[in-house]
């Protein structure tokens, strides 16, 4: 989730405009893990760009072989990335709640609040309705008027409650690969006989009609939208509100500034090695696999219900960095962060403009896991260079500037002044 560079949380015409109560290190490491996040999503939503949705869902349904360069690109996406990027981004969007909205007893960042989040909330129905279905814009706006009632909570509440829901839901996703396991190929297999997933054949039908122009690529991308905010909108909500709680709760006992002791950050970086050592092996073990054959026992997919571990393990990676002296490691990635609103857009328009926009190459249904990882490396390159050549002449990003503007009114400088 896209989050604007704050050093204040209201525009300097405000008339209870605030000094920052953060220093500007600590944003800055905000912004760094921000650029981190930004850049990492783009792995998983890449596949989702280039092919219908049914790919993501129905292994059967995929019209590429899970062998060679295309395996192993689906290997890396899936076991270093898949869910990683996505809780990250939602640790930080409730942090941003609490930088921009304050305690609830302020009641003009409040009403600043709720404004920028009904703005996003706009941004999110035009990405997802008129470029691409897999938007989260809306419903991090929609969680966020519901994050807004915690935001003054102590950190200890909110680590209590956040953390606990979220290690209930990671038990639920690592004990019920397991347990199907359990139950056996003979009854997975008739429950897939009475409903049986699309093939490679439907999934092509779709690709012709996405490329065949623009409004049926629109219908298309219309009925994926409609779907997924008919049955995804619940767990997401069930699944980000408690992470946002978490995230907030770790901001403010010192987490993403370092304050932690040391060992707490060594622990989670060793932790998320042997899960990702583990998790690695036997996913590629599963993918060498047969069609239909299930060596590993669903300890592949048993593992990657800890990806919020794996996500604080990535951070405590950033943080130590910075904490150590490396700053120069890491620091190329917040320039990204504090644009990482147009960033996140501008990846949806590099992509569907290449993908399946009718003035791009219509490159949709014809690249698999593997050929993705060039685009993404490209995209990847490209915003690490062009985001900070732009914040040398800008104060921010266009649609940040546009953001602030919609939220705060009045002037809001977007040249960067000498």
């Amino acid at each position: 989730m896209p989050l604007d560079h704050l050093n204040t949380a209201v525009s300097p015409e405000s008339p209870k405009a605030i000094r920052p109560t953060r220093s500007v290190d600590h944003m800055i490491n905000l912004d760094i893990l921000r650029g981190v996040a930004v850049l990492g999503i783009l792995t998983v939503n890449a596949l989702s760009y280039a092919w219908p949705m049914d790919v993501l869902a129905y292994e059967q349904a995929r019209p590429f072989a899970m062998t060679g360069t295309d395996g192993l690109g689906y290997w890396v996406t899936n076991v270093f990335f898949e869910d990683k990027f996505r809780t990250l981004f939602c640790m930080l969007f409730g942090i941003s709640i609490f930088l921009v909205g304050g305690e609830r007893s302020d009641m003009v960042r409040g009403k600043l609040l709720r404004q920028r989040l009904f703005w996003l909330a706009i941004f999110g129905l035009v990405h997802g309705l008129f470029l691409w279905f897999g938007d989260i814009l809306l419903a991090y706006a929609c969680i966020g008027f519901m994050m807004m009632l915690m935001r003054s909570w102590p950190a200890k509440r909110l680590l209590w409650i956040g953390g606990g829901i979220t290690a209930l839901f990671c038990a639920i996703a690592t004990a019920g690969p397991l347990i199907s396991a359990l139950v056996g190929l003979e009854l997975q297999q008739e429950i897939m006989a009475s409903s049986p997933p699309p093939t490679s054949a439907d999934v092509m039908a779709i690709v012709d009609g996405v490329r065949s122009g623009y409004v049926p690529a629109m219908i298309e991308n219309l009925k994926a939208w409609a779907l997924l905010q008919l049955l995804g909108f619940p767990a997401v909500v069930a699944i980000c509100l408690p992470l946002m709680m978490l995230g907030l709760g770790l901001f403010k006992s010192g987490f993403f500034s370092g304050r932690m002791a040391l060992r707490v950050y060594v622990a989670l970086i060793c932790a998320t090695g042997i899960n990702l050592a583990l998790f690695g092996y036997y996913s590629w073990i599963d993918l060498a696999a047969a069609p239909g054959a299930n060596p590993t026992g669903n300890l592949d997919t048993a593992l990657a219900g800890l990806a919020p571990l794996i996500t604080l393990g990535y951070a405590s990676m950033v943080i130590l960095a910075l904490r150590f002296g490396l700053r120069p490691l890491v620091a190329v990635f917040a320039p990204v962060g504090r644009m990482a609103f147009t960033n996140y857009i501008s990846q949806t328009l590099i992509m569907t403009s290449l993908f399946y926009m009718p003035w791009g190459p219509q490159l949709y249904g014809t690249m698999g896991p593997g050929a993705l990882w060039v685009v993404i490396g490209c995209v990847w390159a490209a915003q690490l260079v062009w985001s900070p050549v732009w914040l040398s002449r800008f104060e921010m990003g266009p649609l940040e500037w546009v953001w602030r503007k919609l939220t705060y009114g009045g002037t809001i400088p977007l040249r960067r002044v000498a």
